[in-house]
């Protein structure tokens, strides 16, 4: 048994013994998950279904979330009942799809296999994440373009997020995400015209920790590149689609 399989056994033999019958169920989702796990910058991320949210249920469960991000430094899990996860598929699409497709059952039910997840809806949240990181990133240029320091913590810490949200980008351009980072730039380069070398660049220089000797140049190729993927974007499924499946005018 793995380490985090150790973990994560141990987190649900917490979480019955604290919540007991209110416990529902218990997922594991993200990286861990889906395959690309990595030690250096993953997290454990897990799904709780409880039947009931009561304050005093959660006070119950309490001792084990904090066991789990204080001493094993995971971020807390997330908390729903069964009702609350299917009805936030519109607002957290991108979250639950992404839990749909790739997710572990540690304990219970698998409460996600049968989600509905509205694709319009999707799409507008991809659009947005995109534009909030980055305006991010244009503010993190903003205070600090002369401290390459800086901006290569800010150009690596949304790698994460912005490899995800590519992923999801192609989702909504109707292809099947590939599995490797580099094949999943280049798709997005391929049908939005973006440059595939910026986005490796900046995933070169989290995971690999690589130098870039111009990093202004390389920080303004990435965001640049965001500007033609979101713009793509854009243009591929016009805003009119923003509307919830089905409703009128």
């Amino acid at each position: 048994m793995s380490s985090n399989d150790e973990k994560l056994a141990d987190l649900v033999r917490r979480l019955k013994e604290f919540a007991a019958d209110n416990l529902e169920s218990v997922i594991l989702y993200g990286s861990a998950a889906r395959g690309d796990f990595h030690e250096s910058h993953s997290d454990l991320n897990v799904v709780c279904i409880l039947r009931s949210l009561s304050t005093r249920e959660l006070s119950r469960v309490a001792p084990a979330v904090q066991w789990w991000c204080k001493d094993q430094h995971e971020p807390p899990p997330l908390f729903f009942t069964a009702a609350e996860l299917a009805a936030s598929a519109d607002v957290f699409s991108i979250e639950l799809l992404d839990m749909r497709q790739n997710r572990r059952v540690l304990f219970g039910a698998d409460v996600i296999a049968s989600l509905s997840i509205p694709m319009n809806l999707h799409r507008i949240q991809v659009e947005h994440d995109l534009r909030t990181v980055l305006l991010k990133l244009r503010q993190h240029f903003l205070l600090t373009h002369e401290n390459e320091a800086a901006l290569r913590a800010a150009a690596a810490d949304s790698c994460s997020s912005v490899l995800a949200l590519l992923r999801h980008a192609l989702i909504d351009f109707d292809e099947q995400p590939p599995a490797a980072p580099d094949e999943i730039f280049a798709r997005i380069a391929a049908l939005t015209g973006a440059d595939a070398a910026a986005f490796a660049a900046i995933h070169r220089l989290r995971d690999q920790h690589a130098h870039a000797d111009d990093l202004p140049r390389v920080y303004s190729q990435y965001i640049n590149a965001l500007s033609v993927v979101i713009s793509a974007l854009d243009q591929r499924i016009p805003k009119r689609e923003w509307r919830r499946a089905g409703s009128a005018g």
